[in-house]
């Protein structure tokens, strides 16, 4: 009777063996259609946010071209980013661009299909992904300017040989900057330098001072924020801050930290018929300027030797094809062309 009894407590003790195998087979399949929610889920996360990347850069990069005027390249452009910014055994199936070269609108669309490792045990091989990207070009037509200088488009002309744009009827419509620019040295006294800009129809009339305006010296009053807070807008007046010296306000320090940085100056067509502290110069459009050196006077100069020596104030660097991709300029496409231009992502 004994073994009956240690028989009967060995069956009891056991009797749930195997249990564990049934429990394991019966979760499998939640068990696996979470592994598809976590791992297949994230491979597509992934892989939209590199298609995503790819969009936003071709979207860019085609803005950026087509700033500069060539917009003939857009779709090879796109499939270049694209498929620069894919990482692994990701491939873009579909790349599609739209290019609005009157209102400056780009938007870049990538497409891929994601192969799935556990979903198509519920069924699904592969999804579908998609990304798009929209950008918009155009050329300032207002901002805020770091250097409170301004020069008119006649003084690039003579001074440093740019040449000027024209339309049919003979008006000023931008300044050809080439792709690559020597180093000048702008005068902001005049004289010699920029004779033929004096003595216009009333609009630029500097007299025998040698300033476009008597008494100025292409300095603009700051903003109320300060030295490199000088607000304009294409159209508008901006006043004029006479003398020989910089600006009150402004020092040595200011203009340095600008020095290897390229910078938006306010450019202008015409200038009121006031004198002195009443004089406005009304901005035409914005160039961008690279900033190597500078002399307003004995105590603001870089380097040594200074550009230039008194009596003289200059600015030295270069005029560039630049694209801004800041916040700090308002822009339009329909905006004067001087080789500055402004290039963001939109919603």
């Amino acid at each position: 009777m004994q073994w009956l009894r240690t028989l009967a407590r060995r069956r009891f003790n056991h009797s749930d063996r195997g249990a564990s195998a049934v429990i394991v087979a019966l979760m499998m399949v939640p068990i696996m259609i979470l592994a598809a929610l976590a791992i297949d889920i994230a491979a597509m996360h992934a892989n939209k946010q590199q298609l995503q990347t790819g969009a936003d850069a071709g979207a860019l990069a085609i803005a950026q071209d087509c700033a500069r005027g060539d917009c003939s390249t857009t779709d090879d452009t796109a499939e270049t980013m694209a498929e620069a910014n894919l990482n692994g055994p990701n491939s873009i199936d579909q790349i599609s661009t739209e290019v609005d070269e009157t209102s400056g609108d780009v938007v870049v669309q990538t497409s891929s299909v994601q192969d799935h490792w556990f979903a198509p045990i519920i069924g699904i091989n592969s999804s579908p992904v998609q990304a798009q990207s929209s950008a918009r070009w155009g050329y300032p037509t207002g901002g805020t300017a770091v250097m409170p200088l301004t020069f008119s488009w006649c003084e690039l002309e003579d001074q440093i040989g740019i040449t000027v744009l024209r339309d049919a009827e003979n008006n000023v419509t931008g300044v050809d900057i080439p792709d690559e620019t020597p180093e000048v040295t702008l005068f902001n006294k005049g004289g010699e330098q920029d004779h033929n800009c004096h003595g216009t129809s009333g609009s630029q009339s500097g007299g025998s001072s040698g300033n476009v305006v008597p008494g100025g010296f292409r300095w603009v009053v700051p903003g109320p924020g300060g030295c490199g807070k000088t607000e304009s807008v294409i159209g508008g007046w901006v006043r004029s801050d006479t003398g020989n010296n910089v600006p009150s306000g402004c020092t040595k320090e200011h203009f340095e930290k600008w020095v290897g940085k390229t910078v938006l100056l306010p450019i202008f067509d015409r200038t009121n018929e006031e004198t002195g502290n009443n004089a406005q110069y009304q901005v035409f459009g914005y160039a961008a300027f690279t900033l190597s050196g500078f002399y307003f006077g004995q105590s603001v100069q870089h380097p040594s030797p200074a550009p230039c020596r008194s009596p003289d104030r200059c600015i030295k660097g270069s005029f560039d094809r630049f694209v801004d991709l800041t916040e700090d300029f308002d822009y339009s496409p329909s905006g004067p062309r001087l080789g500055a231009a402004v290039v963001a992502l939109t919603e």
